[in-house]
């Protein structure tokens, strides 16, 4: 068989197959996406014996966290996991058209990071779009099928009027019909029941032919149940935590799983025993970083009151104490649901839960809703994020974008080619060719990691003028 053939196929037994999320996720819904490569290489061979499906440890926050905060390339860590996991599949999240960044990039820097993304050591890529616009997909889609790798595409589930399960099967359908080799259900605040759950996985089922997985959050307490239902009910992958580092805003625990399901027609296959030593492992990272986990006291009911993922959460929490009015909380979280429906009831999630949660939280402040419009909310309403699931509230479009006419096309249309601007800018410091890619996605870091980096390959003491211009460091 191919090695083409061998990153593009799953395998459709009954059994349940497990993605580890320690290595991207656990950690960053818990402690903010701060652990280091370092403490990733000890445990990592140990990981590979398990007997996972895949590992997800790339994409989502890393990309930024690791630059930013810990003084790492994102890029090395990526070839150094790759070193050390043999058997295992290396999974990543990919935001579309918004790749690992905040903002829709072109759609050369889209093709470029995908090429270099999968010639780097990934075997899935994960795409999703925080609307749910497949528009926003499909450049990277195409992109994922051409460079070989396995194109899982991702729903995003929330609640909402518009969000059926007709909806949904008809968005995974489309899906296959784009080129994907398996479908995601990303309900990142936690809000699938295991009955609903059953439901979805039916009405999907019944017009898809792939391999279906399912990642949640344990914020609400019910994503193990969830995950059970869903496999009862056709799915074949979920997406589970190491124990030290699950529950609380994490996945689910993966032993726990595993014993839930051993002996059964859905056994994993996974010997407990096997999960122990990184058990053991992450327990010591865990504490290590203990000061930087929020405790949510078991189970955050607001998850079920208001749909809010406690990203979002605790980012209003941040904004409200900034503005010394954290007494406005609830105030908030009953704004939220009313500018949710006014923009389209997008999902909650990155960039639509901080759109959404921002304006809600000006709302309240202010006293007086749509009196401050932030640009990210202007550009939301002139369709530069994409189509949302349902229509606009027009009064409140015209409130924040006046007699400006929205955009209809792909919004990724729009913006003119990055890539050879980026080769440019970033020629002075450039040790790699992915370093135009970190250039474009994040310019500010990468004006500060990049000569550090540039300095540290050189032995060499980098300056302040260094970092403003690069100019010390010719090609």
């Amino acid at each position: 068989m191919s090695k083409e053939k061998e990153r593009t196929t799953v395998a459709a037994p009954r059994k349940a197959m497990i993605m580890e999320t320690a290595l991207r996720d656990a950690h960053q819904s818990l402690f903010a996406t701060r652990m280091r490569t370092e403490d990733m290489i000890p445990i990592l061979e140990t990981m590979d014996e398990v007997g996972y499906y895949s590992l997800e440890m790339w994409g989502g926050a890393t990309f930024d966290t690791c630059m930013r905060f810990l003084d790492e390339d994102p890029w090395e860590r990526l070839r150094v996991i790759r070193k050390h996991i043999k058997k295992a599949k290396l999974q990543m999240l990919l935001r579309g058209q918004n790749l690992v960044g905040y903002r829709h990039y072109a759609d050369d820097a889209v093709r470029e990071f995908v090429k270099a993304a999968i010639g780097n050591g990934i075997d899935i890529i994960r795409v999703f779009d925080a609307l749910n616009d497949l528009r926003n997909m499909e450049v990277a889609a195409d992109q994922v099928k051409k460079e070989g790798g396995h194109l899982q595409m991702c729903i995003s589930y929330t609640l909402s009027p518009v969000h059926t399960l007709e909806a949904f099967a008809d968005m995974a359908q489309t899906m296959a019909r784009m080129g994907a080799d398996s479908i995601a259900f990303k309900d990142m605040a936690g809000l699938l029941n295991p009955v609903d759950c059953a439901s979805l996985l039916k009405a999907v089922k019944s017009k898809v032919d792939l391999p279906i997985q399912l990642h949640s959050h344990y914020t609400s307490g019910m994503a193990s149940m969830t995950y059970y239902a869903g496999l009862e009910a056709g799915a074949s992958i979920v997406d589970t935590a190491i124990s030290p580092l699950s529950m609380g805003t994490s996945q689910p625990p993966t032993e726990s799983l595993v014993a839930s399901l051993a002996g059964g027609p859905l056994d994993t296959g996974i010997k407990l025993e096997n999960l122990i030593p990184v058990a053991e492992h992450f327990k010591k990272i865990r504490e290590k970083y203990s000061h930087l986990i929020a405790d949510i006291g078991g189970v955050d009911i607001n998850i079920l009151r208001y749909q809010v993922p406690g990203g979002m959460y605790s980012n209003m929490v941040n904004q409200l104490k900034e503005q010394n009015a954290l007494d406005k909380l609830d105030e908030v979280m009953r704004e939220i649901p009313m500018v949710r429906k006014a923009m389209g009831y997008p999902p909650l999630v990155t960039p639509t839960s901080q759109i959404v949660g921002t304006q809600a939280t000006l709302n309240v402040v202010t006293g007086q809703r749509w009196k401050v419009i932030p640009k990210e909310v202007k550009q939301y309403f002139l369709g530069f994020y994409g189509t949302p699931p349902a229509p606009l509230d027009p009064e409140v479009q015209k409130l924040a974008i006046g007699s400006e006419e929205p955009i209809t096309c792909r919004p990724g249309e729009k913006i003119a080619p990055e890539m050879e601007t980026a080769r440019r800018d970033a020629e002075a410091w450039t040790l790699q060719p992915e370093d135009a890619l970190t250039w474009i996605m994040f310019p500010q870091v990468a004006k500060d990691f990049l000569p550090k980096k540039f300095a540290r390959a050189h032995k060499r003491d980098v300056g302040l003028n260094d970092l403003v211009d690069g100019s010390a460091y010719p090609a």
